[in-house]
């Protein structure tokens, strides 16, 4: 069974950054794709960044610019480096992976609230 587990969530004040992280149970290479969704309450989860097997990775067109998302396979970690936040970048935010198989997975999430 994979695990995925975030860390790096917290309260940070608007245009500050976070970092956050995501730890895979074993290999990243067995995984498609990669990716960070975030949920605010009430809301449906939605894509922020996805990075594929290769090396190309999409943005939502509210965090381009703002945000990063990268792998390091030998540490099977994955990074979403998040710049410039904005109050409304506040949510829960959740690791996913896709394997070849295309089972998805998901973490349980970490907090990321943007205050003053």
């Amino acid at each position: 069974q994979v695990q995925l587990v975030e860390s790096g969530g917290g309260l940070v004040q608007p245009g500050g950054s976070l970092r956050l992280s995501c730890a895979a149970s074993g290999s990243i290479n067995r995984f498609l794709n990669m990716g960070w969704y975030r949920q605010a309450p009430g809301n449906t989860r939605e894509l922020v960044a996805r990075i594929i097997s290769g090396g190309n990775t999409n943005y939502a067109d509210s965090v381009k610019g703002r945000f990063t998302i990268s792998r390091d396979n030998a540490k099977n970690m994955l990074y979403l480096q998040m710049n410039s936040l904005k109050p409304e970048d506040t949510a829960v935010y959740y690791c996913n992976a896709v394997d070849w198989g295309i089972q998805g997975y998901w973490g349980q999430g970490t907090q990321v609230t943007v205050s003053s």
